[in-house]
């Protein structure tokens, strides 16, 4: 190890390396001392300072301790040092959530981009900051490696630097770089740097994540956050392409999805071939690779989570999490009821600046429970107290175990429907009740309880029609009463006469309610659509219900009128057998009028051993499926 005097840069700072215990004499009564951010927090000045205060206990007390989040070095926040600190943090860990509650320790809620102006401005005055950094290099510069976040900007304001020089801290590119002229002391110690272990990788995590993998486009820039689920999601794009990377957090996840090869950064619109951070949160391989990286950049979160610069990257895709969200839409990330749980953070960052990006997503990823499925995360409103960190308008894409629920632009009736669909089926039930008691959708709104009801998204499946076209095949989901509406009233009036069989042209709520809402173990409707996106157009439906005496389905089928003989209805009939086969099905039947020669062609075309007889204009057929 080479110490901080050797060299030319070490002998700019030799006279500044002390001990610990020598340097806290610059610490008075009352001052403002900030700690690094996370893994950079400098342990070994932490500890030496609870010694100092231990052997000079008339030295510093009332002294105001500003950190953003600690992994659990923070003897600061203990009551037998009440008389010497009190805690300030910007972000409530796992670590000071008990002492903020309790009223032992203080949370300031602000928006982590505004931070660095607090200090900057003097809104916040800092007498001292503690930090830790790489030893001076042979120019005297050190890097404050995996913590740039607020630090750079705390170090620049206070009015004394110590900083804990680590030769195991990683020298990262970037402007998390300070001169040691701008450092009053150095303390010299070499120590393991703090390492976040991440949840354990769950099959819940990993379906989430593959949910949200079907949002991300190949190009998009990523920000994901820390914990289960955004480590599943980055697991689950491996196979995406040209992906960027532009987030405040840079975690294992993220790493390891950039050593896949699926970030590339080419095609970012903002510091393009770079992926760039704020702070890193991870285990030893993560700091390894950023260690010396020209291709890993970690800048001031003043900029990383400003909106402005995050809205001018195209293709932007933020994909954070929440402790609950209401049937309207409002989340909160930050507190359960009026308990301080975590705190705004860079989420709200992130999130408006991705909508205001061109092409921009936000994902909102969440488990549909907690505490062991006892209790749902969609509500049918936040909980009394509870902070809202994101407003209605801020949500877009919604993502649980169960689906995607897509609210932009949609009325609080159509977003309840939508976040029902993707709530733990044992919740349905009661967030219906509930959704009808506050008159946010119908009175009158069916609904199939249990597993009957559930989407069985499984069923979802591309198919090629024989034309050449991609059409995307799905069940009907209880939130799908819009597109349908916009579906069955594009028909003309001879499609509708020939699906119904009736003159009448109206679809409303009530009729509406029998395709979108069925029992799945006993009927089936079908959409074929353009593509996966929200409300993307119906081109065409068709469904059965099941004769159980028969163990036959009744079949209808029906294709928009510009798409009519394009194979779509093909595709639907092959794909409704395949589900009726599945179910021990021995066949369907069907009323077509004796005109209709396109649906007795398609039925004709499809193999079956087709009986049928004659009554009123009307063909009853029935269709038996050829043996395997």
């Amino acid at each position: 190890m080479r110490s901080a005097g050797e060299e030319n840069g070490g002998r700019q700072g030799a006279a500044r390396v002390v001990s610990a215990q020598h340097a806290f004499r610059s610490i008075h009564r009352g001052d403002r001392i900030f700690v690094s951010t996370g893994c950079g927090e400098p342990r070994r000045l932490i500890e030496e300072l609870v010694r100092y205060v231990e052997s000079n206990p008339g030295e510093i007390f009332d002294a105001e301790v500003l950190h953003l989040w600690t992994l659990g070095v923070a003897p600061y926040t203990r009551r037998e040092y009440r008389p010497n600190f009190r805690h300030n943090s910007f972000f409530v860990g796992d670590h000071t959530r008990e002492a903020v509650n309790s009223g032992l320790a203080d949370y300031t809620p602000i928006f982590l981009s505004r931070v660095p102006e607090q200090f900057r401005r003097g809104f916040v005055t800092l007498d001292v900051a503690l930090i830790q950094a790489s030893p001076p290099d042979a120019h005297g510069y050190m890097s404050l490696g995996v913590s740039v976040d607020i630090a750079l900007a705390a170090t620049q304001a206070a009015r004394t630097v110590i900083a804990q020089a680590n030769p195991q801290m990683p020298r990262a590119h970037g402007s998390g770089v300070i001169h040691v002229r701008d450092v009053d002391y150095i303390v010299e110690y070499d120590e393991p740097i703090l390492e976040y272990a991440q949840d354990a990788n769950t099959e819940l995590a990993a379906e989430i994540g593959r949910n949200v993998s079907r949002l991300v486009r190949d190009g998009a820039t990523i920000q994901v956050g820390y914990g289960s689920i955004p480590n599943a999601v980055c697991a689950n794009l491996t196979d995406k392409r040209d992906l960027g990377v532009h987030t405040e957090l840079l975690s294992d996840g993220l790493v390891q999805l950039i050593q896949s090869g699926a970030v590339t950064n080419a095609r970012k619109t903002v510091d393009p071939g770079l992926t760039v951070a704020s702070f890193s949160m991870g285990t030893r391989p993560t700091y390894d690779f950023i260690d010396d990286n020209p291709g890993v950049q970690l800048q001031p979160i003043d900029y990383t989570n400003d909106p402005l610069v995050i809205a001018r990257q195209d293709n932007m895709t933020a994909i954070n999490s929440a402790l609950e969200i209401d049937l309207t839409g409002q989340a909160s990330a930050e507190s359960i009821g009026a308990l301080f749980y975590s705190g705004i953070g860079g989420q709200a960052d992130f999130m408006r600046g991705a909508v205001l990006a061109r092409n921009g997503v936000t994902i909102l990823a969440l488990p549909s429970t907690a505490e062991d499925g006892s209790v749902s995360r969609i509500t049918p409103a936040l909980s009394e107290g509870a902070g809202v960190t994101l407003n209605r308008g801020d949500t877009r894409y919604v993502v649980t175990e169960h689906g995607i629920a897509y609210l932009h632009g949609k009325n609080v009736r159509e977003r309840a429907m939508e976040l029902i669909g993707i709530a733990d089926p044992k919740f349905q039930p009661w967030l219906i009740e509930e959704a009808k008691r506050r008159n946010l959708i119908y009175s009158d709104q069916a609904f199939v309880p249990g597993k009957r009801g559930h989407y069985p998204q499984d069923m979802e499946a591309w198919r090629t029609t024989r034309s050449g076209s991609q059409v995307f095949l799905r069940p009907v989901k209880i939130s799908d009463e819009p597109v349908l509406k916009d579906f069955f009233y594009s028909l003309s009036d001879r499609s509708l006469y020939r699906r119904f069989i009736s003159a009448r042209a109206d679809v409303p709520h009530e009729r509406l309610q029998q395709f979108a809402v069925i029992d799945y173990t006993r009927e089936m409707v079908l959409l074929a659509v353009e593509s996966e996106e929200d409300r993307a157009p119906v081109l065409g439906v068709g469904q059965y219900g099941i004769e159980e005496t028969t163990r036959t389905a009744e079949i209808a089928v029906v294709v928009r009128d510009d798409m009519q003989r394009t194979g779509i209805g093909a595709e639907l009939v092959a794909y409704l057998t395949l589900l009726a086969k599945r179910q021990g099905l021995l066949g369907f039947t069907a009323e077509v009028l004796v005109d209709n020669r396109p649906m007795l062609a398609l039925f004709e075309g499809m193999g079956f051993d087709i009986q049928r007889r004659a009554d009123a204009g009307v063909y009853e057929l029935r269709m038996t499926f050829p043996g395997d």
